[in-house]
């Protein structure tokens, strides 16, 4: 949880419709922003091109006395503390959330993986700091879901209790890119089998019964499965570690591509996203808050963030909305976008209100691919 009283600063809030009939809605829409923000669970600011800072509810003043030797290392813990912020009451998650942190095999994953990303395919971070940040992310969405009465899978299905989900959703979301070492293509498979020994480690001693254990992994892998979409998740847990995935756009994270020479609009827009805040929704048990400082950042919420609220089993129970920081620079095409359904209703500058439907491209690669091989997503 963030601290109290903090309030959201004026340049952060959504700018209200120059039309007259929409300016009560704009202020209403401002209001509630400013009052739900003292219910933040996640915060992930950016300034610089740097993430800054990671709220959650650990307080950052037990790291204000603390010495870091790199931004990269200050992140990480600061994700680190929100994390266990959010474990605290759920032993089996705890204890099993250390036992991975401090794996040899698993960080030496993370390393490889931002390595082959970054540096060999030029793409942006999918290594440690992204672990740590989606992890930080799946904690807040999980924690805002079980708060609104949502049975996750895992309980539905009698397997577990809400220590379990917990369990499974941090270890599936932060060992869900590991794959990636080995080759972007199939990574989520390759993710499945070097999670294995990895998991038979920390989830032995939790679950000593192997019926029960199994059981679990099973949702655990699935989740690392599924986190691309490809294909998408069947589980609310899995869910969960898909969208956390997709809240990890801001220009903290494309900046490194960008300086590696990778200029292309998946860099550059995410060089347009400087916050992502998690929060309880008005109508629904979570609210995304993307903040941009450039229309270039809409890709970014469109072609990532989107879908993983539509094609995951999460889409009943997220809020998705992106606004413009009104700093000057560029000339201003939208103000605000939010998800409905399918599509976007966007908020223009001109006061004006269009909707779009999402441009969902991986879907529409995998159908066509489909199509041509004469296949369909269900066989008899």
């Amino acid at each position: 949880m963030t601290r109290p009283n903090q309030r959201t600063p004026e340049s952060e809030k959504a700018p209200a419709s120059r039309e007259g009939a929409s300016q009560g809605a704009a202020s209403q829409e401002a209001g509630g922003q400013q009052r739900a923000d003292a219910g933040a669970h996640f915060r992930l600011s950016v300034a610089g091109g740097k993430a800054q800072d990671i709220e959650g509810k650990a307080s950052a003043s037990s790291l204000s006395d603390a010495t870091f030797t790199t931004p990269r290392a200050k992140l990480i813990e600061e994700a680190n503390q929100a994390i266990r912020g959010d474990l605290e009451g759920y032993p089996r998650a705890l204890a099993a959330y250390d036992a991975l942190r401090g794996d040899p095999e698993a960080r030496a994953h993370w390393d490889m993986a931002n390595y082959v990303t970054m540096r060999k395919l030029g793409y942006n971070d999918h290594g440690r700091v992204h672990a740590f940040i989606t992890g930080a992310a799946s904690m807040a969405i999980t924690e805002l879901l079980l708060g609104a009465g949502v049975k996750p899978d895992l309980m539905e299905s009698g397997v577990g209790d809400a220590d379990d989900v917990f369990l499974t959703v941090i270890l599936g979301t932060m060992l869900h890119d590991i794959g990636n070492q080995i080759h972007r293509t199939a990574h989520e498979q390759h993710g499945v089998a070097l999670a294995l020994p990895i998991l038979e480690r920390i989830l032995t001693p939790i679950y000593p019964d192997p019926f029960k254990r199994t059981k679990v992994r099973s949702f655990i892998l699935g989740a690392i499965n599924c986190h691309d979409l490809n294909p998408a998740p069947l589980t609310i847990e899995g869910g969960i570690t898909a969208l956390a995935d997709g809240t990890d756009i801001t220009k903290g994270r494309g900046r490194k591509a960008f300086s590696l020479g990778s200029v292309d609009i998946h860099s550059i827009s995410a060089l347009a996203v400087d916050q992502v805040v998690i929060r309880p929704g008005r109508e629904r048990p979570v609210r995304i808050d993307v903040t941009m400082n450039n229309s270039g950042g809409i890709f970014q919420v469109e072609e990532v963030l989107a879908p993983k609220v539509i094609r995951t089993p999460l889409r009943p129970y997220v809020e998705l909305r992106a606004s413009m920081r009104g700093e000057g620079g560029e000339e201003p095409i939208l103000s605000r976008v939010r998800l409905e359904g399918d599509q976007f209703v966007m908020d223009l500058d001109t006061g004006e209100q269009v909707t779009a439907e999402v441009q969902d491209t991986q879907k529409r690669v995998a159908e066509a691919v489909a199509a041509n091989l004469n296949v369909g997503s269900e066989r008899g």
